[in-house]
């Protein structure tokens, strides 16, 4: 272990740095659906929505999920954490962003399609998914409770 020497805070900053990234796209990409829903099919506001999608997932939030994994799996091994209880619960959350990341992919491209079945209530619920998340692993990183 350890095997990051003098390279350890430069991972971790780029870490924190991916994660902050991730997090506002988790946290505004469902607030573009909850707009985007209200929005006629085919309108202006619609196709808009769709461009703003689009580049938020792509360009920002699949990179950042990325480079929040590569460089947190780097630290993991870095430090040996996987053996405390803490972890494991930091991971189930992480898991759980990571599913989230991906259901909003699908449902980005069903408002792609024009075949968003969901409504404005629905995505404003789901927002608060990511920050329940983010809440229970920074507690989990930070107080480290068990």
């Amino acid at each position: 272990m350890n095997f990051l020497g003098d390279w350890y805070l430069w991972i971790k900053a780029l870490h924190v740095i991916a994660i902050i990234a991730w997090m506002a796209g988790l946290l505004y990409l469902p607030r573009l659906f909850v707009y985007h829903a209200q929005a006629e099919v085919g309108s202006p506001q619609s196709e808009l929505f769709k461009v703003m999608e689009r580049r938020l997932f792509r360009a920002i939030m699949n990179p950042a999920m990325i480079a929040a994994w590569v460089f947190g799996l780097l630290l993991m091994a870095d430090i040996g954490a996987w053996s405390d209880a803490w972890f494991h619960v930091k991971g189930l959350g992480i898991l759980g962003l990571t599913h989230m990341h991906h259901l909003m992919g699908r449902w980005r491209k069903a408002f792609e399609r024009d075949e968003n079945q969901k409504s404005q209530r629905y995505f404003r619920m789901m927002n608060e998914v990511p920050t329940v998340l983010m809440i229970v692993i920074v507690i989990m990183v930070i107080v480290k409770p068990f």
